[in-house]
C-alpha cells in the first residue's frame, strides 16, 4: 500500500513537469482540460496494472529489473537489537498518525465546504435571468456556481456585465466543472503533503476559468469591457473555494490569456506525448515490482548477501544437472545412521565470542527442521547435521565479512571451537584507495585449470538440496563476488535468487573456493568484480519422484571468457586494413553517439579530477562481433576500464571486406573522458 501511495505522488509529480513544459502557454484549454485529468487518473490506476509476466519475458526489462535492484532498492539490514526496532516502528506509527490526522482535516474542511454551499442554497431565494435559473445573494457579493447552481447578487451589475456572467457561469455549469474541482480537491486531502498535488490543483482552476473567458469571448463580448469588468470584481472575497468564482485570481493571468495569440492547431499533435509517457510510467512500476522479487533472497543465507552490487560482466551459464529417482528409494541405512550432533562455541582471535556468525551446512540430505544456524550471545551453537556433512562459518561485523571453513573432528563433534581469525575478506567496494574493477586486462582465473578448473571444484561440492528436488524446484542462482588482490574471495551475494535453499547452495559453496588467480591491471594486481550463474535443472521426467543424490559428476556444462586460452581470433588472420572497413551502425556518427549515451564517468574519476583521452583498439571479426578489446593509450584505471566496458557492451558492428569476404579486422578508435 505505502509503494503504491509514493508511485501515485511520483506520478503527480513528474506529470505536473510534463505540464508546466509542453502546455502551459498553449490555448487548446479543453485538451489541457483532459490532459490534467488524465494526469490523476493515470497516477492512481498505472500502479495497479500488472504487466510482469512480460516483461520477465522482455531479456532487456529483465535486464532493467536486475539492474533497478542492485543500485536502487534500500538496503536489507537485520539488527537483533530490539530497542532499535521499537524506535523506528514508534518514528513510523508517529508519522502514520501525524498524515492521517491532516488528512482527516482537511476532509472536515471540504465537507464543511460543501454543507456551506447546500445550506447557501436553501437560503437564497431562486428565481429566473432570462432563460437561466439563478440564486439571489442576500448581500453584496462576487457571483460563483457549484455543478447547476449559479449565485449572483444582481443589484451590482449591469445588463451587460450579467449577460457576461451569466455567461461565464452557464459555461462551467454546462461543462461540470465543478467534476474536476472535486477531484483536485480530493487528490490534495490524500496527497497533501505533495506540493506537486496543490500546483496541479491551482492549474486545474485556472484552465477552467480560461475555458469560461473563452466562451464568453466566443458569444460577441466585448474582450476590453469584460476584462474592465474582472477588475471591477477583484475586491469582492470568496467564502469557499471548491466552487467556480467570475472572479477567480490570478486576473492577470486571465487577462494575458484572452489577449493571447491562439496557438496553431497543428500544436495539437504534442499532447500524443502523453501516451508514451504513461507507457514508461507503467513499465517503470512493473520493472520494480519485478526487481523486488528477484531482490529476495533465501533468509537462511541473508546475512551472507552484500546489498548495492551492480551486475556487469557475466561469464555464461554454468548449469548443474541432476537425475530423478523414485521417492520411495531411501538413503541407505548407513547414511541415516550417520545423523550427528554438532555443538560448540565459535570465538574471534581474541576469544571472545562472536554472535550472529552463521553456519552454511552441505545439504546434501535433509536436515532436521527448526534448526538454528546461528550462534547465540555466547557464541554456542548446535544443531544435527550428516556425518563429513561439509560446512563453513560466516561472520558478517559492520559490514566486512569473514568465511572459515570447518574442519571436523569426529571425536569432537560435541565440544567444538572455531576459531575466526582469518582476515576480513572485503574492504569497502567504495574504498578509493582499493578500487573495484568490472573489466581488466587480464580477468581473474579459477587456479589449477582456470575455467576447467572451475567446473570441476563445482561439479565436486555442490549439492542439489533435497527438498528443491521434492519439490520441483530448479532454476538459474546468479552469484556474485569480488576477487580480491590476494586472490581471496569477498562481498558474496546474490544478484538474482530461485529459492532459499538453492541460493544458500550456492552461497555456500562460492565461498568455500579457494584463492583465485587476481585480476591483472598494467601488470599490478587489482580488485575486480566477478559473476557466476549457476543452473540448477531437473530432468523432466517424473519430476514428482526423486532420491538424494551423493554427487554430481558429468553434467555441468561451462562455456567461459575467464579462460586464459588463446582465443580463435588470434590463431586467424587479422588485417589492419582492408577494402571495405568494418563500420558501425550508423558510421562514426553512430558509434559517436553510442559511446555518449553509455558511457558513465567513474565516481572516483571525478572526485580526482582525472581526464583525458583513451584509446581503445578492438577485432570485429567475420561475425560483426567486437573481441579482443584492449587500451593501447591509457589515462587513468578507472577510466580505462569504463572504455573497455562499454566497448565489450557493443553491438555487431557490419564486418570488414576483403575481396568480397568477411574478415577479421583491427580497429581503433578514441574515447574523451571530459570534466565540465
Amino acid at each position: 500500500m505505502l509503494a503504491y501511495f509514493l508511485k501515485i505522488n511520483v506520478a503527480i509529480a513528474l506529470f505536473y513537469a510534463f505540464y508546466r513544459l509542453f502546455f502551459y502557454k498553449d490555448t487548446f484549454f479543453t485538451w489541457r482540460r483532459a490532459a490534467l485529468l488524465c494526469f490523476f487518473a493515470v497516477s492512481a490506476v498505472y500502479p495497479l496494472l500488472n504487466i510482469q509476466t512480460w516483461i520477465t519475458e522482455q531479456e532487456p526489462m529483465v535486464a532493467m529489473a536486475d539492474l533497478y535492484a542492485d543500485i536502487i532498492l534500500p538496503e536489507i539490514t537485520l539488527t537483533p537489537e530490539q530497542a532499535t526496532a521499537d524506535w523506528k516502528t514508534l518514528l513510523l506509527q508517529t508519522a502514520g498518525f501525524v498524515y492521517w490526522g491532516v488528512v482527516c482535516l482537511l476532509a472536515i474542511r471540504l465537507l464543511i465546504q460543501l454543507i456551506g454551499i447546500i445550506r447557501l442554497s436553501f437560503r437564497c431565494r431562486k428565481t429566473l435571468i432570462g432563460d437561466t435559473n439563478v440564486y439571489l445573494l442576500r448581500q453584496a457579493g462576487g457571483p460563483f456556481s457549484f455543478f447547476h447552481w449559479i449565485f449572483i447578487y444582481p443589484v451590482s451589475h449591469t445588463e451587460d456585465e450579467l449577460s457576461e456572467i451569466l455567461t461565464h457561469e452557464k459555461t462551467h455549469a454546462n461543462q461540470w466543472h465543478s467534476v474536476d474541482v472535486l477531484i483536485s480537491e480530493t487528490i490534495c486531502v490524500f496527497c497533501w503533503f505533495n506540493p506537486f498535488a496543490w500546483l496541479m490543483k491551482r492549474e486545474i482552476r485556472t484552465n477552467l476559468e480560461y475555458l469560461a473567458d473563452n466562451r464568453v469571448l466566443e458569444t460577441g463580448h466585448d474582450s476590453k469591457a469584460y476584462q474592465y469588468h474582472l477588475l471591477g470584481l477583484s475586491h469582492h472575497k470568496a467564502a469557499a473555494t471548491i466552487y467556480n468564482s467570475f472572479n477567480v485570481l490570478p486576473l492577470k493571468k486571465r487577462i494575458k490569456m484572452m489577449n493571447k495569440k491562439r496557438t496553431r492547431e497543428i500544436g495539437r499533435t504534442k499532447y500524443l506525448m502523453f501516451l508514451p509517457l504513461a507507457a514508461l510510467l507503467m513499465i517503470i512500476s512493473n520493472i520494480e515490482a519485478v526487481a523486488r522479487t528477484t531482490k529476495e533472497v533465501a533468509k537462511d543465507v541473508i546475512e551472507a548477501v552484500e546489498e548495492n552490487l551492480t551486475p556487469k560482466t557475466t561469464t555464461p551459464d554454468m548449469e548443474v544437472a541432476t537425475e530423478t529417482a523414485p521417492l520411495e528409494t531411501p538413503a541407505p541405512q548407513q547414511e541415516k545412521d550417520k545423523l550427528v550432533s554438532y555443538k560448540g562455541v565459535v570465538v574471534d582471535k581474541d576469544g571472545k565470542a562472536v554472535e550472529g556468525a552463521e553456519f552454511l551446512v552441505d545439504r546434501r540430505y535433509d536436515l532436521p527442521k527448526g534448526q538454528s544456524y546461528v550462534t547465540g550471545k555466547d557464541g554456542s551453537f548446535s544443531f544435527k547435521a550428516f556425518e563429513n556433512a561439509k560446512m563453513a562459518v560466516l561472520w558478517n561485523k559492520d559490514g566486512k565479512m569473514m568465511v572459515v571453513t570447518v574442519t571436523i573432528d569426529k571425536e569432537n563433534n560435541s565440544n567444538m571451537k572455531i576459531v575466526m581469525n582469518r582476515e576480513w575478506q572485503n574492504p569497502p567496494a567504495n574504498d578509493p584507495d582499493n578500487p573495484v574493477f568490472e573489466v581488466v586486462e587480464q580477468m581473474p582465473e579459477f587456479p589449477d585449470g582456470g575455467m576447467p578448473g572451475l567446473m570441476q571444484f563445482l561439479s565436486k561440492n555442490i549439492r542439489y538440496p533435497v527438498n528443491a528436488q521434492k519439490n520441483g524446484t530448479q532454476g538459474r542462482v546468479t552469484v556474485q563476488f569480488i576477487v580480491n588482490v590476494d586472490g581471496s574471495i569477498s562481498h558474496i551475494g546474490i544478484i538474482r535468487g530461485a529459492d532459499p535453499e538453492l541460493d544458500g547452495e550456492a552461497v555456500r559453496v562460492i565461498s568455500t573456493m579457494p584463492n583465485w588467480k587476481p585480476g591483472m591491471q598494467k601488470g599490478k594486481a587489482v580488485r575486480v568484480k566477478y559473476t557466476v550463474p549457476v543452473m540448477f535443472r531437473l530432468n523432466d521426467e517424473k519430476k514428482e519422484e526423486f532420491k538424494p543424490v551423493p554427487k554430481i559428476d558429468e553434467s555441468i556444462v561451462v562455456v567461459g571468457y575467464a579462460s586464459q586460452e588463446k582465443s580463435p581470433i588470434e590463431e586467424d588472420v587479422v588485417f589492419e586494413i582492408v577494402e571495405q572497413m568494418p563500420s558501425f551502425a550508423g558510421g562514426m556518427e553512430g558509434l559517436m553517439r553510442y559511446l555518449s549515451r553509455n558511457i558513465k564517468y567513474p565516481v572516483t574519476a571525478q572526485k580526482a579530477r582525472i581526464q583525458g583521452r583513451v584509446l581503445v583498439q578492438i577485432i570485429i571479426d567475420s561475425n560483426g562481433n567486437v573481441t579482443n578489446p584492449k587500451i593501447t593509450k591509457s589515462v587513468d584505471p578507472s577510466l580505462d576500464a569504463e572504455a573497455i566496458r562499454v566497448t565489450a557492451n557493443m553491438p555487431k558492428w557490419q564486418p570488414g571486406m576483403q575481396r568480397g569476404k568477411a574478415v577479421n579486422v583491427k580497429y581503433t578508435f578514441p574515447i574523451e573522458f571530459k570534466l565540465q
